[in-house]
């Protein structure tokens, strides 16, 4: 959706100008920004486990039905080579853990972006809903940085 269109959008809800600008510019943002990296590290994750299922799979297979040779022996080492790396790169990106937190903060950034615009919830109070809006978005984007930070800090200390 281009960014015109979400700001008509916003106005047909009755917005003020600063909460449709924070709207586009911080909240979709952001949630578009979740949005791909949960896809891609979702998509990563379930090629790479394929890979490692299909190539485990095929090596008792293949070793039993080829005649022992050199082929064979290069076709099963390469299979166990190819779910070795794969393995590997799952562990080193965090493909899994990242799919799951991304999709977690993004599906949070759209609920609280939805309770704010029908004042739902934590919302309905009218006269401060903006700032406290503003407040969890921020508290929610930063405790995830806060949280890989952390994360990368104790990879470095191991």
């Amino acid at each position: 959706m281009e960014k015109q269109e979400k700001t008509s959008e916003y106005k047909d809800i009755n917005l003020k100008n600063d909460e449709i600008k924070y709207l586009t510019s911080r909240v979709d943002n952001q949630i578009e920004w979740y949005d791909n990296k949960s896809q891609s590290a979702q998509k990563r994750y379930k090629i790479l486990t394929y890979i490692i299922l299909v190539a485990s799979a095929l090596i008792p297979l293949l070793i039993n039905l080829l005649p022992v040779s050199t082929l064979t022996k290069i076709i099963t080492s390469s299979l166990g080579i190819f779910s070795t790396l794969a393995q590997g790169v799952i562990n080193l990106n965090d493909d899994n853990t990242n799919w799951v937190e991304y999709r977690t903060i993004c599906e949070t950034l759209k609920k609280e972006k939805f309770m704010f615009i029908y004042a739902a919830g934590v919302y309905e109070n009218k006269e401060n809903r903006f700032t406290y809006f503003v407040e969890r978005i921020e508290s929610i984007v930063s405790q995830e940085h806060v949280n890989w930070a952390n994360i990368k800090k104790e990879t470095k200390e191991n």
